[in-house]
C-alpha cells in the first residue's frame, strides 16, 4: 500500500464524492450537507479542505486515490494550541491510516508550527475513533455533554489532548508530498480499497 499526505486538489472531487456516498456517517458530519455535483465538490474542497495559517487539511492518498483527510484547525499561536481531526472513507478503514495520519499531523503541528497542545474530540459511541486518538498519543481528558448535533440528535463528546512533552508514539508517519500527478479516477473494482 503506497500512502502519502498531500493537499486536496480539484482532481480529488470524484474520490470525495465516493467517500461521502459510501460512508453515510461522514455525510452527516460535513458542513452544508452533501454536495450534488462534481463542481459542487470542487467548490466544497476550496472552501473547507484547505491549508493556510489557521487551518491545514491534507488528503490521505492510497495508490493515487484520496481516501480520507487529516487536519488541524483553530490554530492559535499565542497559546500554541490547535484542534486535530481525521476521517476515512468506509473502504479505507481498519488499516491504521487514520492513526498514522493523526500522528503525522501532530508531528507537523509540534515540529513545524510550534504548537504545544493539540486537542480533538469524538462521539462517545465511536470506539474506533477513540482507538485512533489513543494510539496516536492523545490522552482522554473528559466528556462534553451533548456538544454535537447531527440532524435532530445530540451527542456527547470525549475529548483528548496531546502535548509536545507527551511521549511520541511508535507510529510510522505517512510521508507528505506535493501534488505531482494528473487526474485519476477512483477504481471502484479494487478489492483492497473496498468502496473507495
Amino acid at each position: 500500500m503506497d500512502a502519502h499526505l498531500r493537499p486536496w486538489v480539484a482532481d480529488d472531487a470524484p474520490a470525495l464524492a465516493n467517500a461521502m456516498r459510501t460512508s453515510p456517517d461522514l455525510a452527516a458530519q460535513f458542513p452544508g450537507g452533501v454536495p450534488s455535483t462534481e463542481l459542487d465538490y470542487v467548490s466544497y474542497m476550496a472552501q473547507h479542505l484547505v491549508s493556510g495559517t489557521a487551518k491545514h487539511d491534507l488528503a490521505i492518498i492510497v495508490d493515487g486515490i484520496a481516501v480520507g483527510n487529516v487536519g488541524l484547525s483553530n490554530i492559535e499561536h499565542v497559546h500554541q494550541t490547535g484542534w486535530a481531526y481525521y476521517w476515512l472513507a468506509k473502504g479505507a478503514r481498519g488499516r491504521g491510516l487514520a492513526t498514522r495520519g493523526l500522528a503525522t499531523i501532530a508531528d507537523l503541528a509540534f515540529t513545524e508550527l510550534g504548537l504545544y497542545r493539540l486537542e480533538l474530540g469524538h462521539r462517545t459511541g465511536n470506539a474506533a475513533s477513540c482507538r485512533v486518538a489513543s494510539r496516536a498519543g492523545f490522552r482522554p481528558e473528559g466528556i462534553e455533554r451533548q456538544k454535537l448535533r447531527y440532524g435532530n440528535q445530540r451527542f456527547d463528546v470525549e475529548t483528548h489532548a496531546r502535548l509536545t512533552l507527551d511521549p511520541v508514539p511508535d507510529i510510522e508517519l505517512i510521508p507528505r508530498t506535493a501534488y505531482l500527478a494528473g487526474p485519476r479516477q477512483p477504481d471502484l473494482t479494487r478489492p483492497d480499497l473496498g468502496t473507495v
